[in-house]
Formats: C-alpha cells, sequence, structure tokens
C-alpha cells in the first residue's frame, strides 16, 4: 500500500523539518513548501492526501491559498497551522474550506490524531457523492455541488454546503449538534460544537433570509432541522 502523501507548508524551517521527522516515523510521505505560491503550484500538479497549511506565509498568505486551491479541489484535506487564537481565524478558516485548525504551539501527538481523523473522512465523503436532495424550492445537485432556491443560484462555501447536504439527507429529522459535529465535521472534530451553530447562520442568511419563508428550522434545547412548508 502507498504511503499517504502530506504536503507541509510551512516557512519556519525547524517546525517543518519537525514535522518532516515526526511523520516520516508514522510512515507518511512528505513534501515541504516554505511558501504560498510554491504551495500553490503543488497543489495545482500534483494530488495528495493531506496538506497542513500555515496561514502566516511569505507571497501568498495560507488563507490566499486555501481560497484558491478550494476553487478547483473540495475534497483533499486540509489543516490549517496557525499561531492565532481568535475565534475569528478559527472560524474564517473553516468558512474558507479547511477541514480543521490547529494552534501553535501544538502536542505532535495531538497533531497526529488531527491527521488520521482527517484521512479517514475522505473516502466517506467521496462515497456519499451521487445524489440530488431537495425541500420545496431548494434543490442540491452534488455531483455538481450546486445549489439552487426558487432557480436561483446559491454558493455556498464548502463546510456549509456539507451541512446543507446532511440535513437534507435527513430532512424532517431533527438533528443534534453533536450529530451534525460527527457527520460533518468529522467524530474526531476538537473543536467547540457552537461552530454549528455559527454556520446554520451563515446557511440561513444564504438558503432562508432572501426567501419568503424559512426551511431551517432550531428545536429548542435539542438542535436543527429542515422541513417542507405545508
Amino acid at each position: 500500500m502507498d504511503k499517504p502523501r502530506i504536503l507541509i507548508v510551512e516557512d519556519e524551517e525547524k517546525l517543518s523539518r519537525v514535522l518532516e521527522l515526526e511523520l516520516g516515523y508514522e510512515d507518511y510521505s512528505t513534501t515541504v513548501a516554505a511558501d504560498g505560491s510554491t504551495a500553490l503550484d503543488l497543489l495545482t500538479d500534483e494530488g495528495w492526501d493531506l496538506v497542513l497549511l500555515d496561514i502566516m506565509l511569505p507571497e501568498l498568505s495560507g488563507m490566499e491559498v486555501l481560497r484558491r486551491v478550494r476553487r478547483f479541489d473540495d475534497m483533499t484535506p486540509i489543516i490549517l497551522l496557525t499561531a492565532r487564537d481568535e475565534v475569528y481565524d478559527k472560524v474564517n478558516g473553516l468558512d474558507q474550506g479547511a477541514n480543521d485548525y490547529i494552534t501553535k504551539p501544538f502536542q505532535i501527538e495531538e497533531l497526529l490524531a488531527r491527521i488520521r481523523a482527517q484521512l479517514r473522512q475522505p473516502r466517506k465523503a467521496k462515497a456519499e457523492q451521487h445524489e440530488e436532495f431537495g425541500v420545496g424550492d431548494l434543490v442540491v445537485d452534488v455531483d455538481a455541488r450546486e445549489v439552487r432556491r426558487a432557480k436561483q443560484p446559491i454558493e455556498l462555501t464548502p463546510r456549509e454546503f456539507d451541512l446543507l447536504v446532511y440535513l437534507l439527507q435527513n430532512k424532517n429529522v431533527v438533528l443534534t449538534r453533536d450529530q451534525l459535529i460527527e457527520h460533518v465535521w468529522g467524530f474526531d472534530y476538537f473543536g467547540d460544537t457552537n461552530v454549528v451553530d455559527v454556520y446554520i447562520r451563515y446557511l440561513r442568511q444564504k438558503i432562508d433570509k432572501p426567501f419568503d419563508h424559512p426551511y431551517i428550522q432550531t428545536v429548542r434545547g435539542v438542535g436543527y432541522t429542515i422541513k417542507e412548508h405545508d
């Protein structure tokens, strides 16, 4: 079996070398990029099983690399490495399509656990991308990753899209925050469950607020559901 290929995008030479050695010990194949432009070239030309992406990079920031990569690849797991501990930065990274984040300094054991969790996710996600879901005038084409309501196209981030699909897969079923975390973020997600509330708010702004009636409903003390209107 081929070794999982991990791209390390980190401009701190000491840290990138430590990551290279530790991941090598775990039988991963690694390549290091020290700036955003090099990383983008590698991500465009080669296939990777996972990317460790520092936010603060020369030439192109990690956020810009992430934004550009998600235009053509929304499947490769990307874990952000950040020295920032601001909620905005974490939410912004996830909103741009990152799968997870870890704040420096971190324990290598925690990073390895996050990597293992992400490497389990893509196979499941790909297997599920073969259907179309909808409720009322809201239609989601999973293969094309397109969303329309009342025939109007709606742009969603990868995470918003996955959350909407899971809600539609369970139409009329009340889903708890823990269930949404497990199925959309992965059962090994380490963050706070209030990230669900943040993304539900994002979805409502895009698929409910501009229209006559909302589909996403809050069940107080339990979670969220999508329901067809009578």
